[in-house]
């Protein structure tokens, strides 16, 4: 397999530097630029929050592990044109991976301005660069882009139609991406992942905040009923799919769902959480406004296109999440 230039937008963030360290370990030649602004370590620098001294230790971390890999990290806001542009042409890369977002979507109906700014301004300054040099742009999407399921399951071919911010700018970057493949000749890839849970996240993503409040004795609280299914999908699983998407050309100019494949209960996910913290005490408060029913992400196209095949289920990788978790915490509270 040929080694190639990758540049990762927001690399820093919780899926970048995971997948930066794999493709680093497949011998790719792997760059990052991120401003560190948006939730990550400037962010809560500056922040009075709960739990701060857990998340900059997390957000120190990742750094800590790609300059231990001698990977390039260009601190550089993805917005500024004329700045992106001139790095992006320095670097010349194959492939352009964008990851830059606003990482939660409650923050996005809470904060439309800056949830716009950092997708879509990045994204416009990427395609710009990747429609002279037709480098191939990899856009990470959302299952967020389908809304309600109609069903238990959807598909790349199923109809989207989003519910609040988050998912409709995610739908909405994907349009683009079409657009200048169909007007400039952009090759693309375009990523639907799910719940994901893993090593380092500091989202408060569903998974992270069932463990840190274990981790402190603190109640868990669930905004439903806790039988809503989503399709979890472990990190590690999610960069193998991205990582084939770089090294397999059947992945240009096609949409895939890389999840794990199967939507289980966030009770489900909770009961492998009670193995670990049986003592742990759980409530249930209303669901939240502006979040859809879903369910499985039918993956059989990657599967088919790609090779793609998930490892870890929740009772693998929740676990295997919550033995980190449990080391680290206990590493930072010495």
């Amino acid at each position: 397999m040929k080694s190639k230039k990758i540049l990762l937008v927001g690399g820093c963030g919780f899926i970048g530097h995971n997948l930066a360290l794999l493709l680093k370990k497949k011998s790719h030649e792997v760059f990052i630029v991120d401003s560190l602004g948006v939730n990550n370590i400037l962010t809560f620098t500056d922040s009075d929050i709960k739990n701060k001294k857990l998340y900059t230790s997390i957000l120190n971390n990742r750094i800590d592990l790609l300059n231990d890999n001698n990977i390039t990290l260009a601190i550089q806001d993805a917005r500024d044109y004329h700045a992106i542009s001139s790095l992006y042409a320095k670097i010349n890369p194959d492939i352009i991976i964008h990851l830059a977002a606003v990482s939660h979507a409650n923050k996005s109906n809470k904060d439309p301005h800056s949830t716009f700014d950092h997708s879509l301004r990045t994204l416009e300054n990427t395609l710009d660069y990747a429609k002279s040099k037709k480098a191939h742009v990899i856009y990470m999407s959302s299952s967020m882009v389908y809304g309600n399921f109609k069903s238990g399951e959807v598909d790349e071919k199923s109809n989207c139609e989003p519910i609040g911010i988050y998912g409709s700018l995610k739908l909405s970057g994907e349009h683009i991406i079409k657009a200048y493949n169909q007007v400039f000749g952009v090759p693309y890839s375009i990523i639907r992942p799910s719940a994901l849970y893993g090593e380092r996240c500091v989202s408060r993503r569903v998974g992270q905040i069932f463990i840190e409040n274990a981790i402190q004795s603190m109640d868990i609280t669930i905004n439903g009923s806790g039988e809503e299914k989503l399709d979890f999908t472990y990190i590690e699983d999610l960069i193998t799919g991205i990582a084939l998407c770089c090294e397999n050309e059947n992945a240009k100019n096609e949409i895939f769902n890389i999840t794990f494949g199967h939507a289980r209960k966030i009770n489900e996910l909770l009961e492998v959480l009670k193995s670990e913290f049986p003592e742990i005490k759980t409530i249930y408060n209303k669901k939240e406004e502006f979040v859809p029913e879903r369910g499985t992400l039918n993956n059989d196209k990657a599967k088919n296109l790609l090779g793609f095949v998930p490892s870890y289920s929740i009772e693998t990788g929740y676990l295997k999440y919550i033995s980190w978790y449990k080391s680290f915490w206990n590493s930072i509270k010495q």
